[in-house]
Protein backbone atom coordinates (compact mmCIF):
# COMPACT_ATOMS: atom_id res chain seq x y z
CA UNK A 1 0.00 0.00 0.00
CA UNK A 2 1.14 3.26 -0.40
CA UNK A 3 0.86 5.57 2.44
CA UNK A 4 0.61 8.91 0.39
CA UNK A 5 -2.33 7.58 -1.52
CA UNK A 6 -6.16 8.42 -0.54
CA UNK A 7 -8.84 5.62 0.12
CA UNK A 8 -10.22 3.60 -3.14
CA UNK A 9 -13.42 2.84 -3.02
CA UNK A 10 -14.80 -0.52 -4.06
CA UNK A 11 -18.19 -0.71 -5.35
CA UNK A 12 -20.04 -2.61 -2.59
CA UNK A 13 -23.30 -4.66 -2.45
CA UNK A 14 -25.60 -2.04 -1.63
CA UNK A 15 -27.46 -3.00 1.23
CA UNK A 16 -29.88 0.57 2.27
CA UNK A 17 -31.66 3.35 -0.25
CA UNK A 18 -31.40 6.76 0.53
CA UNK A 19 -33.75 9.18 -1.07
CA UNK A 20 -33.01 12.39 -2.17
CA UNK A 21 -35.14 15.23 -1.87
CA UNK A 22 -32.87 18.35 -1.96
CA UNK A 23 -33.02 19.31 1.91
CA UNK A 24 -31.77 16.16 4.23
CA UNK A 25 -28.64 15.19 2.68
CA UNK A 26 -25.29 14.52 5.16
CA UNK A 27 -22.11 14.09 5.20
CA UNK A 28 -22.47 10.27 6.29
CA UNK A 29 -24.75 9.62 3.72
CA UNK A 30 -22.01 11.12 1.29
CA UNK A 31 -19.75 9.19 2.57
CA UNK A 32 -22.10 5.95 2.07
CA UNK A 33 -22.79 6.71 -1.66
CA UNK A 34 -18.94 7.19 -1.75
CA UNK A 35 -18.35 3.68 -0.68
CA UNK A 36 -21.04 2.13 -2.42
CA UNK A 37 -23.56 0.56 0.21
CA UNK A 38 -27.00 2.83 -0.38
CA UNK A 39 -29.01 2.70 -3.35
CA UNK A 40 -30.29 5.76 -4.43
CA UNK A 41 -33.50 7.49 -5.23
CA UNK A 42 -35.88 10.59 -5.87
CA UNK A 43 -38.19 11.16 -2.80
CA UNK A 44 -41.90 11.73 -4.21
CA UNK A 45 -42.41 15.20 -2.67
CA UNK A 46 -39.16 16.01 -4.84
CA UNK A 47 -40.47 14.65 -7.66
CA UNK A 48 -43.49 17.00 -7.93
CA UNK A 49 -41.80 19.61 -7.20
CA UNK A 50 -39.08 18.99 -10.04
CA UNK A 51 -41.74 18.64 -12.30
CA UNK A 52 -43.58 21.75 -11.25
CA UNK A 53 -40.52 23.72 -11.77
CA UNK A 54 -40.42 21.70 -15.57
CA UNK A 55 -43.32 22.99 -16.26
CA UNK A 56 -42.74 26.83 -16.20
CA UNK A 57 -39.55 26.53 -17.81
CA UNK A 58 -41.26 24.35 -21.07
CA UNK A 59 -43.97 27.66 -21.11
CA UNK A 60 -40.90 30.22 -21.25
CA UNK A 61 -38.58 28.17 -23.52
CA UNK A 62 -42.20 28.63 -26.06
CA UNK A 63 -42.43 32.39 -25.80
CA UNK A 64 -40.90 34.66 -27.71
CA UNK A 65 -39.37 36.89 -24.39
CA UNK A 66 -35.43 36.22 -24.08
CA UNK A 67 -34.96 34.61 -20.15
CA UNK A 68 -31.58 33.81 -19.43
CA UNK A 69 -30.36 29.91 -19.76
CA UNK A 70 -33.31 28.97 -20.87
CA UNK A 71 -33.59 30.91 -24.86
CA UNK A 72 -29.96 33.11 -24.32
CA UNK A 73 -26.37 32.40 -24.60
CA UNK A 74 -24.45 32.19 -21.37
CA UNK A 75 -21.82 34.25 -19.47
CA UNK A 76 -21.07 37.21 -22.27
CA UNK A 77 -23.22 35.89 -24.55
CA UNK A 78 -26.26 36.49 -22.59
CA UNK A 79 -27.65 39.16 -25.12
CA UNK A 80 -27.44 36.51 -27.67
CA UNK A 81 -31.29 35.01 -28.57
CA UNK A 82 -31.37 31.40 -29.42
CA UNK A 83 -34.86 30.12 -31.60
CA UNK A 84 -36.96 27.25 -30.36
CA UNK A 85 -35.33 24.75 -32.45
CA UNK A 86 -32.00 25.29 -31.60
CA UNK A 87 -32.74 25.42 -28.06
CA UNK A 88 -31.58 21.05 -27.98
CA UNK A 89 -28.52 21.84 -29.90
CA UNK A 90 -27.81 24.85 -27.56
CA UNK A 91 -27.78 22.28 -24.54
CA UNK A 92 -25.60 20.23 -25.87
CA UNK A 93 -22.89 22.57 -26.81
CA UNK A 94 -22.86 23.82 -23.77
CA UNK A 95 -22.06 20.55 -22.12
CA UNK A 96 -19.29 19.71 -24.95
CA UNK A 97 -17.95 23.02 -24.95
CA UNK A 98 -17.50 23.10 -20.80
CA UNK A 99 -15.78 19.66 -20.53
CA UNK A 100 -12.68 21.31 -20.53
CA UNK A 101 -11.15 19.45 -17.60
CA UNK A 102 -7.55 18.57 -17.44
CA UNK A 103 -5.06 16.17 -15.04
CA UNK A 104 -5.94 12.97 -13.42
CA UNK A 105 -9.75 11.93 -12.90
CA UNK A 106 -11.43 12.04 -9.47
CA UNK A 107 -11.26 8.82 -7.19
CA UNK A 108 -14.14 6.46 -7.91
CA UNK A 109 -15.77 7.15 -4.70
CA UNK A 110 -15.55 11.49 -5.17
CA UNK A 111 -17.10 10.90 -8.47
CA UNK A 112 -19.90 8.89 -7.32
CA UNK A 113 -20.24 11.42 -4.55
CA UNK A 114 -20.46 14.34 -6.89
CA UNK A 115 -22.98 12.56 -8.94
CA UNK A 116 -25.33 12.23 -5.76
CA UNK A 117 -24.72 16.04 -4.76
CA UNK A 118 -25.85 17.34 -8.03
CA UNK A 119 -28.90 15.18 -8.48
CA UNK A 120 -29.45 16.26 -4.91
CA UNK A 121 -29.40 19.96 -6.06
CA UNK A 122 -31.79 18.69 -8.78
CA UNK A 123 -34.06 17.05 -6.26
CA UNK A 124 -34.63 20.55 -4.65
CA UNK A 125 -36.83 21.50 -7.46
CA UNK A 126 -35.38 24.71 -8.32
CA UNK A 127 -33.64 23.92 -11.53
CA UNK A 128 -36.42 23.17 -13.96
CA UNK A 129 -34.72 19.84 -15.21
CA UNK A 130 -36.86 16.95 -16.60
CA UNK A 131 -37.64 14.20 -13.85
CA UNK A 132 -36.41 11.49 -16.73
CA UNK A 133 -33.18 13.41 -17.09
CA UNK A 134 -32.46 13.28 -13.26
CA UNK A 135 -33.89 9.52 -13.23
CA UNK A 136 -30.78 8.39 -15.59
CA UNK A 137 -28.25 10.22 -13.34
CA UNK A 138 -29.54 8.20 -10.51
CA UNK A 139 -29.65 5.15 -12.38
CA UNK A 140 -26.58 5.32 -13.83
CA UNK A 141 -25.00 5.87 -9.73
CA UNK A 142 -26.67 2.57 -8.41
CA UNK A 143 -25.87 0.86 -11.71
CA UNK A 144 -21.78 2.03 -10.70
CA UNK A 145 -21.40 3.81 -13.75
CA UNK A 146 -19.19 6.72 -13.36
CA UNK A 147 -17.88 9.30 -15.69
CA UNK A 148 -14.21 10.05 -15.94
CA UNK A 149 -14.18 13.42 -14.58
CA UNK A 150 -10.77 15.11 -14.76
CA UNK A 151 -10.00 16.48 -11.64
CA UNK A 152 -8.42 20.45 -12.32
CA UNK A 153 -10.21 22.89 -14.45
CA UNK A 154 -12.85 24.66 -12.01
CA UNK A 155 -12.32 28.16 -10.51
CA UNK A 156 -15.39 27.51 -8.24
CA UNK A 157 -17.80 30.25 -9.53
CA UNK A 158 -20.48 29.90 -11.77
CA UNK A 159 -20.03 26.49 -10.75
CA UNK A 160 -17.37 23.61 -10.97
CA UNK A 161 -17.97 24.24 -14.63
CA UNK A 162 -15.88 21.93 -16.52
CA UNK A 163 -16.04 18.78 -13.76
CA UNK A 164 -19.65 19.13 -13.90
CA UNK A 165 -19.92 19.29 -17.95
CA UNK A 166 -17.75 16.00 -17.72
CA UNK A 167 -20.44 14.43 -15.54
CA UNK A 168 -22.59 15.32 -17.93
CA UNK A 169 -21.47 14.11 -21.07
CA UNK A 170 -22.21 10.51 -19.18
CA UNK A 171 -25.88 11.49 -19.53
CA UNK A 172 -25.51 12.42 -22.88
CA UNK A 173 -23.88 9.69 -24.56
CA UNK A 174 -20.62 11.21 -24.39
CA UNK A 175 -17.17 11.35 -22.92
CA UNK A 176 -16.10 8.26 -21.20
CA UNK A 177 -17.07 5.81 -17.98
CA UNK A 178 -15.73 3.48 -15.82
CA UNK A 179 -17.67 0.18 -15.02
CA UNK A 180 -16.65 -2.51 -12.76
CA UNK A 181 -13.01 -1.41 -12.91
CA UNK A 182 -13.04 -0.79 -16.94
CA UNK A 183 -12.66 2.24 -19.03
CA UNK A 184 -14.68 2.34 -21.75
CA UNK A 185 -16.69 5.02 -24.41
CA UNK A 186 -19.51 6.50 -21.93
CA UNK A 187 -22.48 5.38 -24.49
CA UNK A 188 -21.40 1.88 -24.48
CA UNK A 189 -20.99 2.16 -20.52
CA UNK A 190 -24.75 3.05 -20.60
CA UNK A 191 -25.35 0.32 -23.10
CA UNK A 192 -23.50 -2.68 -20.19
CA UNK A 193 -26.50 -1.22 -17.89
CA UNK A 194 -29.42 -1.45 -19.87
CA UNK A 195 -29.63 2.56 -20.05
CA UNK A 196 -30.12 5.18 -22.69
CA UNK A 197 -28.85 8.81 -23.12
CA UNK A 198 -31.04 11.45 -23.03
CA UNK A 199 -31.49 14.35 -25.39
CA UNK A 200 -31.24 17.67 -22.99
CA UNK A 201 -33.85 20.11 -23.49
CA UNK A 202 -34.15 24.02 -23.23
CA UNK A 203 -31.95 24.45 -19.72
CA UNK A 204 -30.85 21.48 -18.87
CA UNK A 205 -27.10 21.85 -19.95
CA UNK A 206 -27.42 24.44 -17.44
CA UNK A 207 -29.06 23.14 -14.85
CA UNK A 208 -26.22 20.52 -14.71
CA UNK A 209 -23.42 22.31 -15.03
CA UNK A 210 -23.88 25.22 -12.28
CA UNK A 211 -23.31 24.88 -8.90
CA UNK A 212 -20.30 23.69 -6.28
CA UNK A 213 -20.85 19.98 -6.17
CA UNK A 214 -17.18 19.15 -7.25
CA UNK A 215 -16.02 21.29 -3.81
CA UNK A 216 -18.59 19.62 -2.27
CA UNK A 217 -17.78 16.20 -3.49
CA UNK A 218 -14.10 16.76 -2.49
CA UNK A 219 -14.16 18.94 0.32
CA UNK A 220 -16.34 17.07 2.29
CA UNK A 221 -14.98 13.68 1.63
CA UNK A 222 -12.07 15.37 2.99
CA UNK A 223 -13.56 17.08 5.75
CA UNK A 224 -14.50 13.04 6.55
CA UNK A 225 -11.37 11.82 6.83
CA UNK A 226 -9.90 15.21 8.71
CA UNK A 227 -11.68 14.63 11.42
CA UNK A 228 -11.04 11.03 11.53
CA UNK A 229 -7.17 12.07 11.76
CA UNK A 230 -8.03 14.63 14.17
CA UNK A 231 -9.61 11.78 16.31
CA UNK A 232 -6.13 10.03 15.43
CA UNK A 233 -3.94 12.62 16.44
CA UNK A 234 -5.40 12.78 20.05
CA UNK A 235 -4.22 9.02 20.58
CA UNK A 236 -0.92 9.64 19.02
CA UNK A 237 0.03 12.38 21.22
CA UNK A 238 -1.62 10.12 23.84
CA UNK A 239 0.91 7.80 23.33
CA UNK A 240 3.88 10.08 23.20
CA UNK A 241 3.37 11.90 26.02
CA UNK A 242 3.38 8.09 28.19
CA UNK A 243 6.54 7.12 25.38
CA UNK A 244 8.40 10.28 27.42
CA UNK A 245 6.75 10.07 30.91
CA UNK A 246 5.24 13.49 30.21
CA UNK A 247 2.58 15.30 32.95
CA UNK A 248 -0.82 14.80 32.82
CA UNK A 249 -1.42 17.88 34.74
CA UNK A 250 -2.16 20.48 31.97
CA UNK A 251 -4.96 18.46 30.68
CA UNK A 252 -6.92 19.20 34.02
CA UNK A 253 -10.58 19.86 34.04
CA UNK A 254 -10.23 22.82 35.72
CA UNK A 255 -7.14 24.53 33.79
CA UNK A 256 -9.46 24.69 30.75
CA UNK A 257 -12.86 25.84 32.40
CA UNK A 258 -10.60 29.37 32.76
CA UNK A 259 -10.30 28.96 28.63
CA UNK A 260 -13.72 28.06 27.54
CA UNK A 261 -13.17 27.04 23.54
CA UNK A 262 -14.92 24.00 22.95
CA UNK A 263 -12.76 22.12 21.06
CA UNK A 264 -9.16 23.18 23.96
CA UNK A 265 -11.78 21.65 26.31
CA UNK A 266 -12.87 18.42 24.57
CA UNK A 267 -9.01 17.84 23.50
CA UNK A 268 -8.34 17.74 27.04
CA UNK A 269 -11.04 15.76 27.87
CA UNK A 270 -9.98 13.47 25.51
CA UNK A 271 -6.24 13.40 27.03
CA UNK A 272 -8.15 12.57 30.32
CA UNK A 273 -9.58 9.39 29.26
CA UNK A 274 -6.90 8.29 27.09
CA UNK A 275 -4.28 8.87 29.84
CA UNK A 276 -6.56 7.37 32.59
CA UNK A 277 -5.10 5.18 35.44
CA UNK A 278 -1.43 5.10 33.73
CA UNK A 279 1.15 3.02 35.51
CA UNK A 280 3.61 4.28 33.53
CA UNK A 281 3.04 7.68 35.11
CA UNK A 282 2.30 6.79 38.47
CA UNK A 283 5.72 4.80 38.07
CA UNK A 284 7.92 8.65 37.80
CA UNK A 285 5.29 10.83 40.02
CA UNK A 286 8.06 10.77 42.98
CA UNK A 287 11.43 10.83 40.74
CA UNK A 288 10.56 12.91 37.97
CA UNK A 289 13.28 16.43 37.98
CA UNK A 290 11.37 17.84 34.55
CA UNK A 291 9.43 20.72 35.57
CA UNK A 292 7.53 21.39 32.20
CA UNK A 293 6.58 19.31 29.38
CA UNK A 294 7.45 20.81 26.09
CA UNK A 295 4.72 22.46 24.35
CA UNK A 296 4.05 19.90 21.93
CA UNK A 297 2.84 17.71 24.82
CA UNK A 298 1.30 20.04 27.09
CA UNK A 299 -0.48 22.33 24.41
CA UNK A 300 -1.97 19.53 22.39
CA UNK A 301 -5.44 20.70 24.30
CA UNK A 302 -4.68 24.20 23.18
CA UNK A 303 -3.76 23.38 19.35
CA UNK A 304 -5.18 20.39 18.71
CA UNK A 305 -8.12 21.93 20.09
CA UNK A 306 -8.20 24.95 17.61
CA UNK A 307 -8.29 22.46 14.84
CA UNK A 308 -11.28 20.66 16.17
CA UNK A 309 -12.94 24.15 16.01
CA UNK A 310 -11.63 25.24 12.68
CA UNK A 311 -12.91 21.51 11.41
CA UNK A 312 -16.88 22.11 13.12
CA UNK A 313 -17.24 25.47 11.36
CA UNK A 314 -15.71 23.83 8.10
CA UNK A 315 -18.61 21.05 8.85
CA UNK A 316 -21.42 23.33 9.42
CA UNK A 317 -20.61 25.11 5.98
CA UNK A 318 -20.28 21.71 4.49
CA UNK A 319 -23.61 20.60 5.83
CA UNK A 320 -25.43 24.06 4.72
CA UNK A 321 -23.97 23.62 1.04
CA UNK A 322 -25.04 19.71 0.18
CA UNK A 323 -28.49 21.22 0.75
CA UNK A 324 -28.55 24.38 -1.19
CA UNK A 325 -30.08 25.48 -4.49
CA UNK A 326 -26.70 26.63 -6.57
CA UNK A 327 -27.84 26.60 -9.94
CA UNK A 328 -28.48 30.18 -12.03
CA UNK A 329 -31.02 31.17 -12.86
CA UNK A 330 -33.05 29.41 -10.42
CA UNK A 331 -36.99 28.40 -10.78
CA UNK A 332 -39.36 29.47 -8.73
CA UNK A 333 -42.34 27.73 -10.01
CA UNK A 334 -44.73 29.02 -6.94
CA UNK A 335 -44.48 32.63 -8.41
CA UNK A 336 -44.22 31.56 -12.06
CA UNK A 337 -40.25 33.17 -12.10
CA UNK A 338 -36.53 32.85 -13.04
CA UNK A 339 -34.40 34.81 -11.15
CA UNK A 340 -30.63 35.08 -11.85
CA UNK A 341 -28.38 35.51 -8.77
CA UNK A 342 -25.01 34.41 -7.85
CA UNK A 343 -25.41 31.18 -5.68
CA UNK A 344 -23.18 29.03 -7.73
CA UNK A 345 -20.23 31.14 -5.70
CA UNK A 346 -18.39 28.52 -3.92
CA UNK A 347 -16.51 31.13 -1.67
CA UNK A 348 -18.59 29.94 1.45
CA UNK A 349 -17.19 26.14 0.67
CA UNK A 350 -13.76 27.20 -0.75
CA UNK A 351 -13.01 29.44 2.79
CA UNK A 352 -14.23 26.17 4.77
CA UNK A 353 -11.95 24.19 2.32
CA UNK A 354 -8.95 25.97 3.05
CA UNK A 355 -9.75 26.28 6.71
CA UNK A 356 -9.90 22.21 6.67
CA UNK A 357 -6.24 22.31 4.92
CA UNK A 358 -4.85 24.91 7.59
CA UNK A 359 -6.22 22.65 10.67
CA UNK A 360 -4.41 19.77 9.39
CA UNK A 361 -1.60 21.41 9.16
CA UNK A 362 -1.33 22.32 12.69
CA UNK A 363 -1.97 18.86 13.55
CA UNK A 364 0.77 17.93 11.35
CA UNK A 365 3.28 20.55 12.64
CA UNK A 366 2.67 19.35 16.17
CA UNK A 367 3.01 15.78 15.80
CA UNK A 368 6.33 16.34 13.92
CA UNK A 369 7.60 18.11 16.93
CA UNK A 370 6.22 15.30 19.06
CA UNK A 371 8.39 12.71 16.71
CA UNK A 372 11.55 15.16 17.45
CA UNK A 373 11.13 14.89 21.28
CA UNK A 374 10.98 10.80 21.16
CA UNK A 375 13.77 10.44 18.99
CA UNK A 376 16.23 12.85 19.94
CA UNK A 377 18.30 11.47 23.47
CA UNK A 378 18.81 15.03 24.77
CA UNK A 379 14.61 15.61 25.69
CA UNK A 380 13.90 11.82 25.66
CA UNK A 381 16.16 9.71 27.77
CA UNK A 382 15.84 7.64 25.42
CA UNK A 383 18.32 5.66 22.73
CA UNK A 384 19.34 7.84 19.95
CA UNK A 385 16.41 7.69 17.38
CA UNK A 386 14.94 4.48 19.52
CA UNK A 387 17.38 2.05 17.94
CA UNK A 388 18.68 -0.09 20.91
CA UNK A 389 22.12 -0.76 19.45
CA UNK A 390 22.34 3.04 18.06
CA UNK A 391 25.39 3.75 15.72
CA UNK A 392 25.37 0.59 14.25
CA UNK A 393 21.77 1.23 13.09
CA UNK A 394 20.03 4.47 12.36
CA UNK A 395 16.36 3.36 14.21
CA UNK A 396 13.49 6.13 13.11
CA UNK A 397 16.38 8.70 12.37
CA UNK A 398 15.01 9.09 8.63
CA UNK A 399 11.37 8.82 9.69
CA UNK A 400 11.74 12.20 11.64
CA UNK A 401 13.24 13.87 8.28
CA UNK A 402 9.95 12.17 5.86
CA UNK A 403 7.96 13.47 8.97
CA UNK A 404 10.27 17.22 8.62
CA UNK A 405 9.44 17.14 4.73
CA UNK A 406 5.81 16.38 4.61
CA UNK A 407 5.14 19.39 7.20
CA UNK A 408 6.96 21.51 4.73
CA UNK A 409 4.38 20.34 1.80
CA UNK A 410 1.63 21.04 4.66
CA UNK A 411 2.55 24.70 5.14
CA UNK A 412 2.05 25.11 1.60
CA UNK A 413 -0.77 23.01 1.06
CA UNK A 414 -2.38 25.29 4.29
CA UNK A 415 -2.14 28.89 1.77
CA UNK A 416 -5.58 29.59 1.28
CA UNK A 417 -6.51 29.19 -2.48
CA UNK A 418 -10.09 31.34 -1.93
CA UNK A 419 -8.13 34.47 -1.47
CA UNK A 420 -6.63 34.08 -5.30
CA UNK A 421 -9.39 34.75 -7.35
CA UNK A 422 -8.54 35.30 -10.90
CA UNK A 423 -11.07 36.95 -13.34
CA UNK A 424 -12.51 34.60 -16.41
CA UNK A 425 -15.42 34.67 -19.17
CA UNK A 426 -13.76 38.10 -20.68
CA UNK A 427 -14.57 39.83 -17.33
CA UNK A 428 -17.70 38.77 -16.67
CA UNK A 429 -16.94 36.40 -13.97
CA UNK A 430 -14.27 38.26 -12.64
CA UNK A 431 -14.61 37.24 -9.05
CA UNK A 432 -14.00 33.72 -8.35
CA UNK A 433 -13.36 31.46 -5.34
CA UNK A 434 -10.98 28.71 -6.66
CA UNK A 435 -12.71 26.84 -4.46
CA UNK A 436 -11.72 23.24 -6.48
CA UNK A 437 -7.79 23.92 -5.64
CA UNK A 438 -8.52 24.69 -2.10
CA UNK A 439 -10.82 21.48 -1.90
CA UNK A 440 -7.97 19.40 -3.47
CA UNK A 441 -5.61 20.79 -1.40
CA UNK A 442 -7.63 19.39 1.66
CA UNK A 443 -7.59 15.96 0.20
CA UNK A 444 -3.98 16.03 -0.24
CA UNK A 445 -3.39 17.50 3.31
CA UNK A 446 -5.26 14.69 4.65
CA UNK A 447 -2.80 12.62 2.86
CA UNK A 448 -0.01 14.13 4.78
CA UNK A 449 -1.21 14.52 8.01
CA UNK A 450 -2.20 10.77 7.82
CA UNK A 451 1.64 9.77 7.44
CA UNK A 452 3.17 11.95 10.06
CA UNK A 453 0.24 10.60 12.19
CA UNK A 454 1.77 6.77 11.53
CA UNK A 455 4.63 8.02 12.04
CA UNK A 456 4.36 9.29 15.33
CA UNK A 457 2.55 6.21 16.43
CA UNK A 458 5.31 3.90 15.26
CA UNK A 459 7.78 5.99 17.33
CA UNK A 460 5.76 6.18 20.52
CA UNK A 461 5.45 2.53 20.08
CA UNK A 462 8.66 2.16 20.17
CA UNK A 463 9.25 4.68 22.92
CA UNK A 464 6.48 2.18 24.79
CA UNK A 465 8.59 -0.89 24.15
CA UNK A 466 11.87 0.59 25.28
CA UNK A 467 10.12 1.72 28.91
CA UNK A 468 9.39 -1.96 29.93
CA UNK A 469 8.75 -3.38 32.19
CA UNK A 470 6.62 -0.34 32.55
CA UNK A 471 2.76 -0.25 30.96
CA UNK A 472 0.90 2.45 29.73
CA UNK A 473 -2.41 3.74 30.85
CA UNK A 474 -5.06 0.78 29.43
CA UNK A 475 -6.20 2.60 26.08
CA UNK A 476 -2.69 3.51 25.15
CA UNK A 477 -1.71 0.04 25.48
CA UNK A 478 -4.73 -1.02 23.51
CA UNK A 479 -3.02 1.08 20.40
CA UNK A 480 0.07 -0.65 21.24
CA UNK A 481 -1.09 -3.55 20.94
CA UNK A 482 -3.07 -2.77 17.48
CA UNK A 483 0.23 -1.16 16.26
CA UNK A 484 2.25 -4.20 17.16
CA UNK A 485 -0.33 -6.72 15.46
CA UNK A 486 0.96 -5.01 12.19
CA UNK A 487 3.97 -4.13 12.82
CA UNK A 488 6.87 -5.69 15.39
CA UNK A 489 9.35 -3.93 17.31
CA UNK A 490 12.46 -2.21 15.42
CA UNK A 491 15.42 -4.06 17.28
CA UNK A 492 17.43 -3.62 13.72
CA UNK A 493 17.22 -1.37 10.74
CA UNK A 494 14.33 -2.57 8.01
CA UNK A 495 12.69 -0.68 5.57
CA UNK A 496 10.23 1.89 7.43
CA UNK A 497 8.44 2.54 4.51
CA UNK A 498 6.71 -1.09 4.67
CA UNK A 499 6.02 0.00 8.67
CA UNK A 500 4.02 3.01 7.61
CA UNK A 501 2.21 2.29 4.75
CA UNK A 502 0.89 -0.76 7.62
CA UNK A 503 0.08 2.14 10.40
CA UNK A 504 -1.35 4.43 7.33
CA UNK A 505 -3.64 0.92 6.65
CA UNK A 506 -4.67 0.81 10.76
CA UNK A 507 -5.52 4.73 10.57
CA UNK A 508 -7.79 4.37 7.38
CA UNK A 509 -9.57 1.03 8.52
CA UNK A 510 -10.45 2.65 11.69
CA UNK A 511 -8.22 0.76 13.89
CA UNK A 512 -6.59 3.30 15.62
CA UNK A 513 -9.93 4.54 17.11
CA UNK A 514 -11.91 1.27 17.95
CA UNK A 515 -8.06 0.49 19.43
CA UNK A 516 -9.46 3.33 22.14
CA UNK A 517 -12.83 2.07 22.03
CA UNK A 518 -13.54 5.58 19.43
CA UNK A 519 -15.51 4.02 17.05
CA UNK A 520 -15.51 5.21 13.55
Amino acid sequence: MDASAPPRYNVAPMTDALALDGNSLTLADLSRVAEATVAVTLADDARDKVQAARALVDRLAASPAPTYGINTGFGTLAEVAIAPADLAALQRNLILSHAAGVGEPLPLGETRALMALRANVLAKGYSGVRVETLQLLLAALNAGVTPVVPERGSVGASGDLAPLAHLALLLIGEGEAIVAGRRMPAREALRHAKLAPVVLQAKEGLALVNGTQAICAVGGLALQRAKRLSAVAHVAGAATVEGLLGSHRPFEARLHSLRPHAGQDLVAMELRGLLADSPLNASHQTTCTKVQDAYSLRCMPQVHGAAVDALAFAGETFATELNAATDNPLVFAETSEIVSGGNFHGQPVAQAADMIAIALAQLGAISERRIEQLVNPALSGLPPFLAPKSGLHSGFMIAQVTAAALVAELRLLAHPACIDSIPTSAGREDHVSMGMGAALKARTACERVRAILAIELLCACQALDLRKPLVPARKVAQVHAAVRARVPPMFEDRELHRDIAAVCALIDEGAIERAVGAGN
